[in-house]
């Protein structure tokens, strides 16, 4: 069981609570456990509730016209998904698949609106935070429609750094997921992925350090590629 006050703590909607509503949390939510792989969420899926990711990684996505994967967003540690469900009590808009063994912290749709009702302030940062998702996906529209692949694996490498990347010094260092994964986060192929690795590599843009890539001046990667 993880400790409330260092894990919640860092959930955006639950920053600002005290000790004594994390605990009460902690005491009605359960803990899951999701091997690599596992699907967590799909389509169908009927129960709704509060997702909270305490270890792993975990991508979320839609499947094209042919079946294949469209990952659209990629979570970590004290991110969390299910909250549209929470508001509508439908079913999900996407699929959510463990990337890693992965431990999560589930508050069912119930206690949720419970704690809701307790802690207004919550409702402020939940509103937030789908706002600022909501971005995310026009960014993620956008890129898809750029015309060439460095620029839509460019753009999928700063949704990753934007999500998990470490910051020091103006230099940001990113661990990557498989190339199929960015494929399929940038629309393209696992080859042409690769290939645009390299090329970025010799313009000087990124540089590999094992399964890490460091981008040198993160700023102006980010105004080439935003």
């Amino acid at each position: 069981m993880f400790d409330s006050k260092i894990v919640l703590r860092y959930v955006p909607i639950f920053s600002e609570l005290n000790d004594e509503i994390l605990s009460k949390i902690q005491g009605t939510g359960v803990v899951r456990d999701y091997k690599k792989d596992m699907t967590i969420l799909n389509q169908s899926y009927e129960g709704t509730g509060l997702f909270i990711i305490t270890s792993g990684k975990v991508k979320v996505t839609e499947n094209d016209s042919i079946g294949g994967e469209i990952i659209l967003e990629m979570l970590g540690e004290h991110d969390y998904f299910g909250e549209m469900s929470l508001i509508d009590n439908k079913n999900p808009s996407a699929n959510v698949v463990a990337m890693e063994d992965s431990e999560m912290f589930f508050l069912s749709r119930e206690e949720f609106l419970k704690l809701l009702k307790e802690n207004p302030n919550i409702a402020i940062a939940l509103l937030e935070e789908m706002t600022r998702r909501l971005r995310m996906t026009g960014s993620k529209i956008k890129s898809l429609s750029i015309s060439n692949a460095e620029g839509r694996i460019a753009a999928a490498i700063l949704q990753i750094a934007e999500n998990s990347g470490i910051i020091h010094q103006g230099t940001v260092q990113v661990t990557l997921p498989y190339q199929h994964d960015i494929a399929n986060l940038a629309g393209t192929s696992r080859e042409t992925v690769s290939r645009v690795l390299h090329s970025l590599q010799k313009k000087g843009i990124i540089e590999f350090d094992g399964s890490k890539i460091k981008i040198p001046d993160y700023n102006s990667f980010r105004r080439s590629y935003s």
